[in-house]
């Protein structure tokens, strides 16, 4: 009974299916195009490796013996699984078709998801990709419930540990200000330079705001002092841009607005101001296709 992995082979176990289905090892040949002595002589090697008969051949066909009724049982779930490998796999032949349902925070929608999904859409036009923005706290919650094939959100996320988390992308934050501030020349700046200033911030539930307060009060400092607070990155930069206050976001969206608005764009000088974006998953194996195709294309993104 050792090592059943390795001696039976699903060419036995398929013929021994069909033995049973046809209740006759001729006739099961003959669907299976093969000499019954054949199929016999594997019914054969199967009784031999569990030790057990598992059909007893009767004058008019066979009956199935209840160890046989064991074999067949995962016999057919085995094969169900391969079928179904292969259809799965016949996708990535004659192209992928299906819609993968994605969460995904602010930062990630703003930076690097349209090009991304565009280039995979290239690869993959019969794939429809449905994305929704949501805090981060909100996609590990999605994914737990399955209401998203995938997320995608700062690796540092609350709940996100009990998922299985990919490498995405990875960005930094910045500081931006109007052009005339005192810090607008700085190479780079420390959060503790920013105590008094008056800032313009996402929602108070966004992953950068908790991020924000939660390092403040490793560094001893008083929260931030949040003036006005907006529910999207572009809201943000214009906000600064007349004046408003100033804002730490990723510095590739600062990057954007450079030569439109009148801001400065100034480099958080702390190591956690480096971010790791993540694909959350419950499993790999339980992805779809479809799904399987995307988080394959989106791990080797840079």
């Amino acid at each position: 009974m050792n090592n059943l992995l390795r001696k039976i082979d699903l060419t036995s176990l398929r013929l021994f299916v069909a033995v049973c289905q046809e209740k006759n090892i001729a006739r099961a040949a003959e669907r299976e195009f093969i000499a019954p002595s054949a199929v016999s002589r594997r019914i054969t090697e199967i009784e031999a490796i569990i030790g057990l008969p598992v059909i007893q051949r009767q004058s008019r066909g066979i009956a199935v013996t209840p160890a046989g009724q064991t074999v067949l049982r995962h016999a057919q779930a085995i094969i169900a699984n391969i079928e179904a490998m292969n259809a799965e796999l016949g996708q990535f032949y004659s192209g992928a078709r299906g819609e993968v349902r994605v969460v995904a925070n602010l930062s990630s929608m703003v930076q690097f998801l349209p090009e991304d999904i565009a280039a995979f859409e290239r690869l993959f036009p019969e794939v429809n990709v449905d994305i929704e923005e949501q805090n981060s706290i909100d996609i590990v919650r999605s994914v737990e419930e399955r209401r998203a094939d995938f997320g995608i959100c700062v690796a540092q996320t609350p709940g996100a540990e009990t998922l299985q988390q990919l490498p995405y992308r990875s960005d930094r934050l910045a500081v931006l200000v109007p052009r005339q501030h005192r810090l607008a020349g700085a190479s780079q700046v420390g959060l503790a330079s920013l105590a008094e200033e008056n800032f313009v911030g996402l929602s108070s539930d966004s992953a950068l705001t908790a991020m924000l307060a939660r390092e403040a009060s490793r560094e001893g400092l008083a929260p931030l002092k949040v003036k006005i607070r907006v529910s999207s990155l572009d809201a943000l930069c214009r906000m600064v841009h007349v004046g408003l206050g100033i804002t730490i976001l990723p510095q590739q969206v600062g990057q954007l607005y450079l030569n439109t608005l009148d801001i400065a764009l100034i480099p958080l000088a702390q190591a956690w101001a480096t971010r790791e974006l993540v694909i959350l998953i419950k499993a790999r194996e339980q992805l779809s296709a479809c799904a399987s195709s995307l988080v394959s294309f989106l791990e080797h993104q840079d």
